[in-house]
């Protein structure tokens, strides 16, 4: 159902089915498709009083309908990633679609959200399907296991999934010595057994070094 039309611009084959993804980031479809906003971008009324009390924004869209319908993203690279069962964690800015039979919702993250000013959760997809996810650049896929914990910036951190725990720490960045970060660092720290997805640039973040 999902491929790739090129390493920036995802394809959808639909028979009828759905898709979930980034509202406005339909670029193009043939066939006959059907739009419909969805509100909150979480699943049912507490994902959305969740998306409004943290302001975390994932506004998305329904496309239905038979044909190819193509999405991109200021051209963004794409990621696709198979679902059989588990749950993928990805920062909303990042998700470009989902098959409309998973489920997407929000996971509390402390920390790294309040630094970045994204509020304090971070977006779930789960079930069997697949997602498409964005990085600026081809994103680099690194594995964590009980052995070698790992250690990634906010602003590289793209996704994650499997048994992974994650905690904060205070750190430094390459910006803080250069002199232009604006507040205390902090970094993402992964330890158990899964994989962390980053991307070779860095979003822009509150204070610039978060």
């Amino acid at each position: 159902m999902f491929r790739l039309q090129s390493s920036k611009v995802l394809a959808v084959d639909m028979t009828g089915d759905a898709v979930k993804a980034k509202n406005g980031s339909m670029v193009a479809y043939d066939g006959e498709m059907a739009f419909k906003k969805l509100s909150g971008g979480g699943e049912g009324l507490r994902g959305m009083v969740t998306r409004r009390l943290t302001g975390e924004q994932m506004t998305l869209m329904e496309v239905k309908g038979h044909g190819t319908c193509f999405f991109a993203d200021r051209a963004s690279e794409i990621n696709l990633v198979g679902l059989q069962g588990e749950r993928l964690f990805v920062e909303s800015s990042n998700l470009l679609a989902t098959d409309g039979g998973l489920r997407t919702g929000t996971s509390f993250t402390g920390l790294r959200g309040a630094s970045q000013g994204n509020g304090l959760f971070t977006t779930t997809i789960e079930g069997h399907g697949q997602a498409a996810i964005m990085s600026d650049g081809p994103a680099v896929l690194l594995r964590v296991s009980p052995q070698y914990p790992l250690t990634v910036d906010p602003g590289a951190y793209v996704a994650h999934q499997g048994n992974l725990r994650q905690s904060f720490q205070s750190g430094v960045t390459f910006r803080t010595f250069v002199g232009e970060g604006g507040g205390e660092a902090f970094q993402i720290r992964f330890e158990g057994d899964g994989l962390v997805y980053v991307q070779p640039s860095e979003r822009n973040t509150i204070a610039g070094d978060v």
